[in-house]
C-alpha cells in the first residue's frame, strides 16, 4: 500500500503549516527569512532529548548568556555543563562548546551552509546537519527525525524501515525547511504515537496508513529488551553548613560534572568501600532510580557528618545546591537529603 499522489503531499502539508505552525523562539514565521543558525543548531541538539515545553526557558536562558557562536566559544567548559543539567546527554553540551569554537575560529563565526560540511563539525550527526541546512539555509535536506519517522510510516504503510527514502520522496525543493518543520508538528501534536488525531489531519487523504483501519500499526513496534541493572553508593558529606562535592573524570558518563561522591557503579549493591571520608556513615531509606539509555541505575544513600571541610572536593551550601548545576541523577539524591534535614 502507498499515498496517494505524493506529489500533493508537500503543498497541503505548508499550507496547513502556515495555519497552523508552532510560535517558538527559534523559529521564522512560515515562508520567512531563516532564523539565526546559531539559534536553529541550539534548539535542535536541546530538543533531541526534551520536550519543546521543557526546552523554550532553558533555552531563553542560554541565548541571554550565550547569545552567539563568539560567546559560546569563549565560555568556560564547566558553565556550559552547568547550565545544561537536566537536558540529556553531557556529551552534548561539550560539543556545543568544541562546536562553537571551530565554527569561531576556523569559519568566520558563520556556519557552513553545506550538508555534508556540516557533517564534519563536532557534534553534528546525519539529522542535525540536515536539520539546519533546511531550516537555518533554506538548503534541500531531508530532515528525518522520531516524529518524521512515524508520519512516513503511515503515509505508506511502511513496514521496512525505509523512511529516509520516503521523506526523500516527498521533501520539496523549495521550503524545505518549512516542510521539515511541518512534519515536526505534524507528528508531535497529530500524528502522535498513540490515539493519532487523523480526523484533523490534513495529509488523512493520503494516509495508507488510515485508509488501512489501524494507522497505529505503523511504524511497527518493536518489543523493548530489559536495561540491565546497575548499582551504586552516593556519599552526603555535610561539614556546617555545606556538602561535599566532586568533579567527576572528564570522560565517561556525566564526564566533567560536578556531583556529590559516588562509588562505582557495578552489578551488586557495592557499600561504602568508595566513602569520600572516614566517618560515621548512616544509610539513607530511599533509593534513587534513574535509568539511562543503556542500564537503570540504583543508589543507595549514605549520609554522614564531617567535623571540618577537609576532604578532597569542593564544599557547597546545601541552601543553593539548586546552583551547583547537578545532573538529574545527584538532584535526586539532593532533593532525598533535603526532604530528611527539612523533615
Amino acid at each position: 500500500m502507498s499515498a496517494k499522489r505524493p506529489d500533493d503531499i508537500a503543498p497541503k502539508l505548508l499550507a496547513w503549516y502556515d495555519a497552523n505552525a508552532r510560535v517558538l523562539p527559534w523559529r521564522a514565521p512560515p515562508g520567512a527569512n531563516a532564523t539565526d543558525p546559531y539559534r536553529v543548531w541550539l534548539s535542535e541538539v536541546m530538543l533531541q532529548q526534551t520536550t519543546v515545553a521543557a526546552v523554550r526557558p532553558r533555552f531563553e536562558a542560554w541565548v541571554a548568556r550565550w547569545p552567539d557562536f563568539a560567546a559560546l566559544a569563549a565560555a568556560d567548559e564547566a558553565d556550559v555543563m552547568s547550565a545544561w543539567a537536566g537536558l540529556g546527554y553531557y556529551a552534548r553540551a561539550r560539543n556545543l562548546v568544541a562546536c562553537a569554537r571551530v565554527v569561531a575560529s576556523e569559519h568566520g563565526g558563520r556556519f557552513p551552509e553545506d550538508e555534508a560540511a556540516l557533517r564534519r563539525m563536532p557534534g553534528l550527526g546525519d539529522y542535525t546537519a540536515a536539520a539546519i541546512s533546511a531550516i537555518a539555509f533554506g538548503r534541500r535536506a531531508v530532515v528525518v527525525d522520531a516524529n518524521v519517522k512515524r508520519v512516513v510510516a503511515r503515509l505508506f504503510a511502511d513496514d521496512g524501515g525505509q523512511a529516509r527514502a520516503l521523506a526523500d520522496a516527498i521533501t520539496p525543493d523549495a521550503r524545505a525547511g518549512d516542510f521539515a518543520q511541518a512534519m515536526m508538528d505534524l507528528g508531535s501534536g497529530i500524528c502522535t504515537s498513540r490515539a493519532p488525531k487523523c480526523l484533523l489531519c490534513p495529509l488523512r487523504d493520503h494516509c495508507a496508513g488510515y485508509a488501512s483501519g489501524d494507522p497505529e500499526a505503523y511504524p511497527p513496534r518493536k518489543a523493548k529488551a530489559a536495561k540491565p541493572v546497575r548499582h551504586g553508593t552516593i556519599f552526603w558529606l555535610e561539614a556546617g553548613p555545606c556538602v561535599l562535592l566532586v568533579r567527576r573524570p572528564a570522560k565517561g558518563l556525566l564526564g566533567g560534572m560536578r556531583a556529590l561522591p559516588t562509588g562505582p557503579w557495578v552489578a551488586e549493591p557495592p557499600g561504602l568501600a568508595e566513602a569520600p571520608a572516614d566517618a560515621a556513615w548512616g544509610w539513607h531509606p530511599e533509593t534513587i532510580t534513574h535509568v539511562f539509555t543503556h542500564f537503570r541505575l540504583e543508589l543507595r544513600l549514605a549520609s554522614a557528618t564531617a567535623a571540618a571541610q577537609e576532604a578532597g572536593g569542593e564544599w557547597w551550601p546545601v541552601d543553593a545546591l539548586d546552583s551547583a548545576g547537578l545532573p538529574t541523577v545527584f538532584a535526586k539524591a539532593a532533593d532525598a537529603m533535603r526532604r530528611v534535614r527539612c523533615g
